[in-house]
C-alpha cells in the first residue's frame, strides 16, 4: 500500500506544475487559489456526507485544521503561484524538494525526534545545488532580483507545506480520520484565501476558458483531493520525513516535462545543481532510521 502511495504522490505532484502555470496565467494566484481547493473542498465534503464518513471534530481539532488550511492550502500556494513569475515550474519542484530537510527541523522542534548526523551534511548539499542551479538567472544583472525572490518565495512556500505536515502529524496521533481532517482544512484554506481575495478588491470571476477549466479541474481533483489525500496517509503511515521522500522523486518528472513544455535548456551547472539537491536528499536518507525502512515495509 505504501509503495502505491508514493507512486500516486509522485505521478501526480510531478505533472501539477505546468497546470499551476496554466491556472496562474489566466488570473490572479490567490483566486487561482481560491477557486482550486473551493472545488477540491466541496467535492470532499459532499463524498464523504454522502458515503457517512465525514468525522465531527472538537473545536481545537477545527482550529489546528484552520492553521493547517493557511499553511497548506494558502502561503504554500500563493508563494508558488506568484514564483512563478520569476522562475519556471520545473524548478519550483526542485526547490520544493527540499521539504524533505523542513521536515526533519520541524520533527525535532515539535515532536522531540532526534536530527540524524546526515542531516548537516544534506542540507549543505542542498543549498550547494540550489545555488548551481540558479547560477545562470543569479549571475545575469537584470534578473538578479526577480530570480532571488521566486527562490526566496519556494523557500517559504515549502516551509508552510512542512508546517502543514506537522499538524498532520498532529492530528492523526490524536486519531482523526485524514479524509475528514483535509475537507476542513481545505475549508478553511479556501475562506483563508477567499477573505484576503475580497480584502484587495479582488475579481472572483475568472475567464472560463478551456485552459482554465482543465488547469483548475486537474489540480483540485488529482492535485489536491487525491494527491495531498494520498500524501497525509503516508504522513499518519511511516511518518513525516519518510513520506516526504517523494519530494525528492517528482521533481525528475516536473523538470522532464518543462523541457518539452516550457523549453527548459539544461545547462551544466543546472545539471550539477540537480545533482547536488537529490545527493543532499540522498544522503538523509541514509540515516540509519530511515535505513530501516524495508522493501517488506513498503510493499505492505
Amino acid at each position: 500500500m505504501n509503495l502505491f502511495l508514493y507512486g500516486l504522490v509522485v505521478l501526480i505532484w510531478g505533472t501539477t506544475w505546468i497546470a499551476i502555470t496554466a491556472q496562474a496565467n489566466v488570473v490572479d494566484p490567490v483566486v487561482a487559489v481560491f477557486w482550486r481547493f473551493l472545488i477540491a473542498a466541496s467535492c470532499l465534503l459532499v463524498g464523504l456526507l454522502l458515503t457517512g464518513h465525514l468525522r465531527r471534530f472538537a473545536l481545537r481539532d477545527h482550529l489546528f485544521c484552520a492553521l493547517q488550511g493557511l499553511c497548506v492550502f494558502g502561503l504554500n500556494f500563493l508563494c508558488f503561484y506568484h514564483a512563478i513569475s520569476y522562475i519556471n515550474s520545473g524548478l519550483e519542484s526542485v526547490i520544493f524538494s527540499m521539504a524533505v530537510l523542513f521536515n526533519a527541523i520541524n520533527s525535532r522542534l515539535f515532536f522531540g525526534q532526534k536530527i540524524v548526523a546526515q542531516f548537516f551534511p544534506a542540507v549543505a548539499l542542498g543549498f550547494l545545488g540550489m545555488f548551481l542551479l540558479f547560477w545562470q538567472d543569479l549571475s545575469s544583472t537584470h534578473l538578479q532580483g526577480k530570480t532571488l525572490l521566486g527562490v526566496g518565495l519556494c523557500m517559504l512556500g515549502t516551509y508552510g507545506f512542512s508546517l502543514g505536515n506537522m499538524i498532520s502529524t498532529r492530528h492523526q496521533k490524536r486519531g482523526l480520520d485524514v479524509l475528514s481532517s483535509n475537507a476542513y482544512a481545505m475549508s478553511y484554506g479556501t475562506l483563508w484565501m477567499g477573505l484576503f481575495a475580497a480584502s484587495q478588491g479582488m475579481q472572483f470571476i475568472p475567464a472560463w476558458n478551456l485552459q482554465f477549466s482543465l488547469a483548475v479541474g486537474y489540480l483540485a481533483i488529482f492535485g489536491s483531493v487525491i494527491g495531498f489525500s494520498a500524501y497525509f496517509m503516508l504522513v499518519g503511515r511511516i511518518g513525516a520525513g519518510q513520506a516526504a521522500y517523494s519530494t525528492l522523486l517528482f521533481p525528475l518528472v516536473a523538470l522532464t516535462i518543462s523541457t518539452f513544455w516550457e523549453n527548459y535548456h539544461w545547462s551544466l551547472t543546472a545539471i550539477l545543481g540537480v545533482i547536488c539537491i537529490l545527493l543532499g536528499n540522498l544522503v538523509f536518507f541514509l540515516a540509519p532510521k530511515f535505513r530501516n525502512f524495508s522493501i517488506k515495509k513498503a510493499i505492505n
